[in-house]
């Protein structure tokens, strides 16, 4: 029997690879029993076809078929359920991306908040993904629509604070 922290972190990493691959009918099968949420939970995309769809019309793919990124995951956190077939799991995402028009720079980072069941099989799927965009780059190379829609998302840094703070006293 396999380590179920690892099958997840597995499933986890093939996310990343297909998205990088630009094989968006492969992300779709990772969430064949599963839905792609906002932060807040509403669902944007269910199923593979959906999913897979979903991708297709917000990702840009270049002539090499990919979308000339390198999503990298990180800070795994596993948390098995006590019977074994589900689990949630939280990771941070940097995604990278270098064009003939854009040097390379990361573009987009935030957290990942999944969860998982495990079939009769023993082989885990994602139930949901949910994602929290927190630091926005340069997105226009990657995406198929404008990226103001995400600023809203992202949470605020020490920039964005209110202006209303008074200033600490010496």
């Amino acid at each position: 029997m396999t380590d179920p922290r690892l099958d997840i972190q597995s499933l986890l990493f093939r996310y990343a690879e297909r998205i990088d691959a630009g094989d968006f009918a492969g992300i779709g099968e990772l969430f064949a029993e599963g839905v792609i949420a906002a932060e807040d939970g509403t669902p944007l995309a269910r199923g593979s076809d959906e999913v897979a769809g979903l991708y297709g019309t917000t990702t840009r793919r270049y002539p090499d078929g990919t979308p000339r990124t390198l999503h990298v995951t990180t800070n795994v956190i596993v948390e098995l359920d006590a019977d074994g077939r589900r689990a949630e799991a939280r990771s941070a995402f940097t995604v990278l991306q270098a064009t003939d028009d854009l040097p390379l720079q990361p573009i987009i980072a935030g957290r990942y908040r999944d969860r998982f069941h495990r079939d009769d099989e023993g082989r885990w799927w994602f139930t949901e993904r949910r994602m929290c965009p927190t630091l926005l780059g340069d997105l226009s190379h990657h995406l198929l629509f404008d990226a103001a829609a995400l600023e809203g998302t992202a949470a605020q840094g020490p920039d964005d604070a209110s202006d209303d703070q008074e200033e600490p006293q010496p």
